[in-house]
C-alpha cells in the first residue's frame, strides 16, 4: 500500500502532470445559447464585410503613407464591387487554413498546416512570403516564423488573415488563440501573431456584443497585457474616450507614437506594421459608430493597407449585425456560384464549410448542440481566455530546431516548375533552369509574341523577389565570348534585366520603353571573356521586379556567341 502511495505522490508532483494540470481548460460556470439561424446570419455577415470592406478600399492600398486619405479620394461604392473579392488575397488566403481544418480536422497539426500553406499557388508579400519560403526549404513550424529565419515577424499578415477563427468560434475566443498557435506560427511571431489572435477574438465576441468599446475591450483579453500591440489597443480606447467625435486627432496620436517612435517599430517593416494598421482597424470600428459606410471609410482613411484595414473593421461590425440587416447595396450582386481564387469554395459553400466547423468548435470547446422546438442552438461555454506566452519579436526566445522530414518534403509540391514550363523553358533556351517563376500573366510558351515567334515569358515571384533562368556555361579560352538576348517588356509593365556570373553582377538594366532597341525588344550582349578556360560560371538571367506592374519578361532568344 505505501509503495502505490509513494507512487500516486510521484505521479501527481511530476512536471508532467503540473504541466497537463495547468493547460486543462476552466470548467465553465456559465453557459449562453446561441440559435443556428442567428449563428448563420452573423457569419455570413461577417465574410460580406471583409468583402465589402477589401474591394471598397483596394484602389487606395498603400497610395497613402503617413498622411490621411483626402475625402474626394475615398472612391465611390457600387454593389457589383462585392465580387471584385472573389480575387483578394484578404479572403482566400484564410480560406487555406480553413481548408486545412476541413480536410484533417481542428486537431490538424501546425506541421500539417505547414505543408498546406508551403503547397499554396498565390503570389505572397511580405512575412507570408518569407514563411512560406521557409517551409518550402524545409523550415517547419514554428520556426518558419521566427525571427532568426524571418525578417517580417510583426508585419500584417495573420491580422488579415484571422477572421475565419473567430466567425467560426462564437463566443469562443479560447480557439481564435488556438488557430493564432496553428496557422499564425506559419508567418508571424510576437505582436505578428497577437495581432491575429486579437482580430478573431474581436469575431468571436461580436455574436455576442454590439457595442465596439466592449468588443475591443472582450478581445483584448485575448492577447498578452505586456504586448506592445495591447499597449496600442489600449490607447485606442482610451483616446476614444477621451474624444469620440475627432479621429483625426487619433490618428495623428497613433502617427507620432506607433509610426515616428522608434521604440514601437522594432522587428517591424514601415508601413506593414501590424500595430499601425491594427490602429486604423480600430479608427474605423471606434469612430465608425456602428455605420458601415463611416466605418469602412475612416479605416481607409487611414491610409497605408487601407484595403485590408476596413475589411478586418467592416467584417467585425457586419458579424454585429447579421445579413439580414445589412444594407442591401452590398448583398444585391454577390455572385452565389463564382468560386474564390485559389479555393474550392463559392460564397454558399464556404458558409456551409463554416457551419460544419463551427459545430465541431463549439464541441471541442465544451459546449454542446441542442434541438428545442424544431430549432437547433448552440450552448456556449462562457471562459475567460488563456493568451499565449509573451515573445518579443526583436528579443526572441530559442528556435525549436525544426525540420522537414524527407517524406513530408515530398509533399511539397509547389515551388517546383510545372511540366508546361519546362517544356516552355526546352524550346525557347534548352538547358537553361528556370526558379522562382510567378504564376502572374500566365508565364510559359507564346507561340508568336511582338512579331517574334516561340516566346519564353517569365513572371517574378513576388515584388522583391526575380525569376531566375540560369546554366553553367563553359567560356572556351583564347576566344572573345559574348551572351545576346533578346528581351521585351508588356506595352504596359516593365523590369530590370540583371545578369549574374557566379554571383557577380555583370548588368543591370531596365527593359522599358525608354531602354527599348525596337520596341519593346532589347537586344544586349554581355561579355562573358573574363571566364575564359576557367570552370564553367554559372549565369543568371534574372528577370527582376522594379515597380511589381505588368513585370513579364519575354524572352526572344539567349545565345553564347564565341569567335
Amino acid at each position: 500500500m505505501k509503495k502505490y502511495s509513494l507512487l500516486l505522490i510521484a505521479l501527481l508532483f511530476s512536471p508532467d502532470f503540473i504541466q497537463r494540470l495547468a493547460a486543462a481548460p476552466e470548467k465553465a460556470t456559465e453557459f449562453r445559447r446561441l440559435s443556428l439561424a442567428e449563428f448563420r446570419d452573423k457569419m455570413k455577415a461577417g465574410w460580406i464585410g471583409q468583402m465589402a470592406g477589401v474591394t471598397w478600399g483596394a484602389p487606395t492600398e498603400f497610395k497613402f503613407k503617413a498622411q490621411i486619405i483626402p475625402p474626394d479620394k475615398v472612391p465611390a461604392w457600387k454593389p457589383a464591387l462585392i465580387n471584385d473579392a472573389f480575387e483578394q488575397d484578404d479572403l482566400y488566403v484564410e480560406m487555406t487554413f480553413l481548408r486545412t481544418l476541413e480536410r484533417y480536422g481542428l486537431n490538424a497539426s501546425i506541421r500539417q498546416a505547414g505543408l498546406d500553406f508551403a503547397n499554396s499557388g498565390y503570389p505572397l508579400w511580405c512575412a507570408n512570403n518569407a514563411g512560406r519560403k521557409n517551409l518550402r526549404a524545409g523550415i517547419a513550424p514554428p520556426d518558419s516564423s521566427h525571427p532568426k529565419f524571418n525578417k517580417c515577424p510583426n508585419d500584417i499578415d495573420y491580422q488579415i488573415e484571422a477572421d475565419y477563427s473567430g466567425l467560426i468560434a462564437p463566443g469562443l475566443p479560447q480557439f481564435a488563440i488556438e488557430m493564432g498557435e496553428k496557422f499564425g506560427r506559419l508567418m508571424n511571431y510576437g505582436d505578428g501573431m497577437y495581432a491575429g489572435q486579437f482580430v478573431g477574438a474581436m469575431y468571436a465576441a461580436a455574436y455576442f456584443e454590439s457595442d465596439p468599446v466592449k468588443i475591443v475591450e472582450t478581445a483584448l483579453q485575448a492577447i498578452p497585457a505586456d504586448c506592445q500591440y495591447a499597449e496600442m489597443v489600449r490607447d485606442l480606447v482610451a483616446w476614444y474616450r477621451a474624444d469620440s467625435k475627432d479621429w483625426e486627432k487619433t490618428w495623428q496620436l497613433c502617427q507620432k507614437k506607433y509610426c515616428e517612435n522608434p521604440e514601437y517599430q522594432k522587428a517591424s517593416n514601415g508601413g506593414i506594421d501590424c500595430k499601425i494598421n491594427g490602429a486604423y482597424v480600430l479608427l474605423g470600428l471606434l469612430y465608425g459608430q456602428r455605420d458601415p459606410d463611416r466605418t469602412i471609410t475612416i479605416a481607409m482613411r487611414g491610409g497605408l493597407d487601407s484595403d485590408c484595414n476596413p475589411s478586418s473593421a467592416a467584417g467585425v461590425l457586419f458579424t454585429t449585425m447579421g445579413f439580414a440587416n445589412l444594407p442591401e447595396r452590398f448583398t444585391k450582386e454577390l455572385n452565389q456560384t463564382t468560386i474564390f481564387s485559389h479555393t474550392a469554395y463559392s460564397f454558399p459553400r464556404l458558409i456551409a464549410v463554416c457551419e460544419k466547423l463551427a459545430r465541431d468548435v463549439v464541441v471541442k470547446q465544451g459546449g454542446r448542440v441542442e434541438k428545442k422546438g424544431g430549432e437547433e442552438f448552440f450552448v456556449l461555454p462562457v471562459r475567460a481566455p488563456q493568451p499565449s506566452n509573451l515573445e518579443l519579436s526583436w528579443a526572441p526566445g530559442p528556435i525549436a530546431d525544426s525540420r522537414f522530414t524527407p517524406a513530408e518534403m515530398a509533399q511539397i509540391k509547389a515551388g517546383k516548375v510545372p511540366a508546361y514550363l519546362l517544356e516552355a523553358v526546352n524550346k525557347v533556351v534548352p538547358g537553361w533552369q528556370l526558379a522562382d517563376c510567378g504564376s502572374d500573366m500566365d508565364p510559359g510558351l507564346r507561340a508568336e509574341w511582338g512579331g517574334r515567334k516561340n516566346v519564353l515569358v517569365t513572371h517574378p515571384l513576388d515584388e522583391n523577389t526575380g525569376c531566375v533562368l540560369s546554366k553553367n556555361i563553359k567560356v572556351p579560352a583564347g576566344k572573345k565570348t559574348r551572351l545576346r538576348l533578346v528581351v521585351g517588356h508588356d506595352p504596359q509593365g516593365d523590369f530590370d534585366l540583371i545578369v549574374r556570373a557566379n554571383g557577380q553582377e555583370l548588368l543591370r538594366k531596365p527593359v522599358s520603353k525608354a531602354t527599348a532597341t525596337s520596341d519593346p525588344w532589347l537586344a544586349q550582349e554581355v561579355d562573358l571573356s573574363a571566364f575564359a578556360g576557367k570552370k564553367a560560371p554559372k549565369i543568371e538571367l534574372i528577370n527582376q521586379p522594379s515597380g511589381w506592374s505588368f513585370e513579364a519578361a519575354y524572352w526572344a532568344e539567349v545565345v553564347v556567341v564565341s569567335e
